[in-house]
């Protein structure tokens, strides 16, 4: 008996198979329906029409030219334009007390100062410089120069403008034409001509180059040189070259506008100029001990 039914339930399962079997080319659609089969005669026509688009001629029919810009166009394409309106006119200032030194001189204490400034833009400056030295209350030399400064490069300014002695001997003016600005390896230097009364002429070269020595512990050597063009008894100035100074200052900056500093200094004088100084009852040469402060504003 129980044969009998496993042989008639695997029947009946064989033959649900034999019935949801069809071919792979007969779809069927949700309910069970044959979809009919894809018509595939016209896609040759399709792929023969677009190689036909593609190889079609181009048009013969030219479009309109666009015409050349007149001067008109580009006037209104490349107008003038004023400069940068916020800070290229801008006028600003710098002013520095590079010494104001106590030394210790042979003659007594003394009391030397230089000052240099300016005020204006970038490119055109009013310079002001002014240096000098008083000797136990005594002012022994003073002088004060007025300078326009143009630039000619971004390190250099071509400066021209008067310089007015006050000291020693009578009040003497000069025109001055020269040139400043930061040579290779940030080195400050001045170069000036002057030319005074009675066809006295002068040139004084100055220089100085700080070394670093930490952030704030700077060690700056100085030198400066004058010549002349004719001797000048009243001022103690001979011809040729005069007189030169070398020092050696080392300073430490408190803040950056604000250093004390110590050095020394060698003054020395040549030819005229050292007999002048003779007869004066002054050495030819000097070492002075110096003391003072640098700041800037």
């Amino acid at each position: 008996m129980k044969l009998t039914a496993c042989r008639l339930l695997s029947a009946a399962l064989f033959g649900l198979g034999l019935a949801g079997f069809q071919p792979a080319g007969a779809a069927t659609t949700g309910l069970g329906q044959a979809m009919p089969a894809m018509d595939h005669s016209q896609m040759g026509t399709l792929h023969d029409g677009m190689q036909a688009m593609d190889s079609a001629p181009p048009p013969t029919t030219s479009r309109t030219p666009i015409p050349l810009p007149s001067d008109a166009d580009r006037q209104a394409a490349f107008p003038d334009v004023d400069g940068h309106g916020v800070h290229d006119r801008a006028i600003n200032s710098f002013w520095l007390l590079n010494q104001l030194e106590y030394q210790d001189a042979e003659r007594g204490s003394a009391l030397a100062w230089e000052l240099n400034g300016w005020i204006g833009g970038d490119i055109d400056r009013l310079w002001l410089r002014s240096e000098g030295e008083r000797t136990n209350g005594v002012t022994e030399n003073a002088e004060l120069e007025a300078l326009w400064g143009h630039a000619v490069g971004p390190w250099w300014d071509l400066v021209t403008g008067v310089r007015q002695d006050f000291k020693p001997g009578s009040p003497q003016t000069w025109a001055a034409l020269g040139l400043q600005g930061m040579a290779l390896y940030n080195f400050e230097s001045q170069a000036t001509a002057y030319l005074g009364e009675g066809g006295q002429a002068a040139l004084r070269l100055k220089g100085d180059y700080d070394i670093l020595l930490s952030n704030r512990l700077i060690l700056q050597p100085t030198a400066e040189v004058n010549l002349y063009s004719r001797n000048d008894p009243q001022r103690g100035m001979g011809s040729g070259l005069a007189d030169s100074e070398v020092g050696l200052r080392l300073r430490y900056e408190l803040h950056r506008q604000f250093a004390p500093y110590i050095g020394v200094t060698w003054n020395r004088s040549y030819g005229k100029s050292a007999d002048y100084a003779r007869e004066e009852g002054d050495k030819r040469g000097e070492t002075r001990l110096v003391l003072g402060v640098r700041l800037w504003f």
